[in-house]
């Protein structure tokens, strides 16, 4: 793949920026890995990311070919909400891993997911399904997850900007002493449990922001309808916990679940509605997960579907 910079191209302060400008459907961070690999040449030389481009500099670029993940696929069954070639909306079944790590080398959605797609085009080189959002391994409900580069770099721009509505019910064990609010502070790593996240008030943490409302009661716990603005690592675990004094039923981590009220085989935490813009469409779009039986206590005492 050939370009000839002009006098009249946008974005020739730095190499990097100028190829994402001509190549959208490829991530800025893509591209700087193939420069450093030496698959951009200017002038056939190889250069920094950073470099500044002139006019009548001829670059080349080598895209090779998507190579296969060292993750294997397996035939585990996920619940399709959504598919078309740019991505696809799951409802995750709570006690499932989304993607290997140590301890879950596989057995995760990632190697469900790679059974299952059989049209994806490479994510930062491999042939591997984009995460653009986690949830907890206990957590179930709404996810979307990317196909390829351009579909991965665009998701995850709507969700650094705030674009991606979220909406997350929690069972909590006891009832908060207000009906609603707006929760903002700053969480980080626990600073002596790393296991754990915290909120912090020492400058240090990330921005973390939630907006709640308490939908109905049962057996002196209350059903939270959260809406989360920021995607803190366990932000609203460490919102009901912290700031309301209710910690999820059945959190192990947060929680002490054999000293709650109701006693529950799982962590009552379920992202029921996710709302974006198709990356490339620009529809919006928008879905949800049928809340589990766990909850049934609670539902009964709400008009929620």
């Amino acid at each position: 793949m050939n370009f000839e910079v002009s006098a009249t191209d946008t974005g020739m302060d730095r190499l990097d920026r100028y190829l994402q400008l001509q190549l959208p459907e490829m991530s800025r961070s893509r591209l700087q890995d193939l420069i450093k690999e030496g698959l951009v040449l200017v002038n056939d030389k190889k250069i920094k990311p950073s470099a500044e481009l002139r006019a009548g500099d001829k670059i080349s670029l080598t895209i090779p070919e998507p190579v296969s993940t060292e993750v294997v696929a397996q035939d585990i069954p996920i619940d399709v909400l959504y598919e078309d070639a740019d991505l696809i909306v799951i409802n995750k079944a709570s006690g499932i891993v989304v993607h290997p790590a140590a301890g879950n080398p596989d057995g995760t959605l990632v190697n469900a997911l790679l059974h299952h797609c059989d049209d994806l085009s490479g994510i930062g080189g491999e042939v591997r399904p984009g995460i653009v959002h986690r949830l907890d391994k206990d957590t179930s409900g709404c996810m979307v997850v990317a196909k390829h580069d351009r579909s991965h770099a665009l998701l995850a721009e709507q969700f650094a900007h705030r674009r991606i509505s979220k909406l997350y019910l929690a069972a909590v064990n006891g009832i908060p002493k207000e009906r609603s609010g707006r929760i903002e502070n700053m969480i980080g790593r626990h600073p002596v449990d790393r296991k754990r996240m915290a909120v912090l008030f020492d400058g240090t943490g990330k921005n973390a922001v939630t907006e709640w409302k308490m939908l109905c009661e049962a057996q002196g716990c209350a059903l939270i309808l959260n809406t989360l603005l920021t995607g803190r690592t366990h932000q609203i675990r460490v919102h009901m916990r912290d700031v309301l004094q209710c910690p999820i039923l059945g959190d192990s981590l947060y929680g002490h679940p054999p000293k709650q009220k109701v006693k529950v085989a799982r962590l009552m935490l379920h992202a029921w509605r996710l709302a974006f813009d198709h990356p490339i469409t620009l529809k919006r779009m928008e879905f949800k997960a049928a809340i589990p039986d766990d909850f049934r206590p609670w539902l009964a005492q709400t008009s929620l579907e």
